[in-house]
């Protein structure tokens, strides 16, 4: 094992036995006998076993948590599916270990590392998730210098020190302007989450890279009311669009009441599209052509990479599968 870390699999040769009875043994959980127990914490500790969950449970001071901070509201929260079904997926992989989510709302970044102090200091969690990557986020610093477990969901390269399910925004620009383009659109808007978040910058680079599309990018806050104020002014422009592409779906679905409001057609006299799915997108109407991808399973293997962290093995950046795109019936080609 020279040059590299030990893992649990490690123990489970030495010791003679599965992986699951050392994972049980070094986090103190039934299932082991007193005396496998300490040949195994006797192992961990002669090859030199330091993964910060077990090191915690050896001592007796395993918090069994997962932290998450997030810069939403709780009716936010309520009304927002993506986060919905990330933290659904999150709670699958973390009952299955016995663990329980430190959930928080926040106002902004300094809270959130404020947070993550206090949380490490009192060893009220084992790792963090980091959602909402921002530029220069100061996040990723400050869990490194704490040495806090972090995986990090989103965000386009792999992060040093940091596990991180990585989203290949390329791909799904590609596929949105593709599709716009073969159409017969040039004329496009987006109405995009906040400006400074790394998975909007990105979405704007990776569209404008496609050289496919005329887009311009109009920022708002994920929220329906924000989208239904940027829609109106788009939509009373001179220069209205033949296409507009929403960053989510809630705000997608405000933008098609505001056309209803306006006695604007779709998809006859625009089209319409979300970079995100839900149930309500194709029961309205017209169905919302959409980018499509499993985010429950986006949370659960989230949580996996941390959990390999935590149970000795080295940090890990993963490529998330590509987003599908559903046509349905918000597109056409232009007039």
């Amino acid at each position: 094992m020279a040059g590299r870390r030990p893992t649990m699999s490690d123990i489970a040769r030495r010791v003679g036995v599965s992986r699951v009875a050392v994972s049980y043994a070094l986090n103190g959980r039934p299932g082991v006998s007193d005396e496998v127990r300490e040949r195994i914490r006797e192992v961990a500790e002669e090859l030199g076993f330091t993964a910060h969950r077990a090191a915690r449970a050896m001592h007796g001071a395993g918090a069994d948590v997962i932290g998450l901070t997030l810069r939403r509201t709780t009716a936010a929260l309520g009304s927002e599916v993506f986060r919905r079904q990330f933290v659904a997926g999150l709670q699958v992989e973390l009952s299955a270990r016995g663990f329980g989510l430190a959930l928080q709302f926040v106002e902004g970044g300094a809270e959130e590392v404020a947070i993550h102090r206090r949380w490490h200091a009192e060893r009220r969690v084992d790792g963090v998730i980091l959602c909402d990557l921002r530029v220069d986020d100061p996040r990723l610093d400050a869990v490194r210098e704490l040495g806090l477990p972090a995986v990090v969901a989103g965000g386009g390269a792999p992060l040093p020190g940091l596990a991180n399910l990585s989203t290949d925004e390329h791909a799904g620009a590609g596929k949105v302007a593709g599709y716009l383009a073969a159409l017969g659109h040039r004329r496009v808007v987006r109405i995009s989450g906040p400006a400074d978040l790394a998975h909007t910058a990105a979405r704007t680079a990776a569209l404008d890279a496609t050289g496919l599309l005329q887009v311009r990018t109009v920022a708002a806050d994920y929220t329906g009311e924000a989208a239904a104020q940027a829609t109106r002014r788009i939509l009373s422009a001179a220069d209205r669009p033949t296409a507009i592409v929403y960053d989510n779906d809630l705000m997608a679905l405000a933008g098609l009441g505001v056309t209803a409001e306006m006695d604007v057609r779709v998809p006859a006299d625009v089209s319409i599209m979300a970079w995100e799915d839900s149930p309500l997108c194709q029961v309205v109407h017209p169905a919302l052509t959409v980018l499509q991808r499993n985010i429950a399973d986006y949370g659960m293997r989230t949580a996996r990479l941390l959990f390999e962290w935590l149970d000795g093995g080295p940090p890990r950046s993963v490529r998330a599968g590509n987003a599908v795109l559903v046509v349905r019936d918000s597109t056409a080609s232009p007039r």
